[in-house]
């Protein structure tokens, strides 16, 4: 299992990854650290223009349900994958 310092030095990896990752991973850590760290997406979808903001909003609505735990072990998972 995932500690909270393990997700903590995950967090810091993700800064310091060699390369850039693809929007779509970089949503998907986005996604993966709100669930881990807030829980369940709470508020409406953002309407208008804000394509970035709603590309965060439905990364994260994807994880509805996930817990926590789950959450942050699959984000340390994905980083460590993405650090080589």
């Amino acid at each position: 299992m995932t500690t909270q310092e393990d997700f903590d030095a995950a967090s810091q990896r993700a800064q310091q990854l060699p390369t850039k990752p693809s929007n779509m991973v970089l949503l998907q850590l986005y996604g993966l650290y709100k669930q881990a760290t807030e829980g369940d997406v709470t508020g409406d979808r953002p309407g208008g223009f804000d394509f970035k903001a709603i590309a965060k909003y439905d990364a994260w609505t994807g994880l509805r349900g996930t817990s926590k735990d789950a959450a942050r072990q699959q984000y340390v998972d994905l980083v460590t994958q993405l650090a080589g």
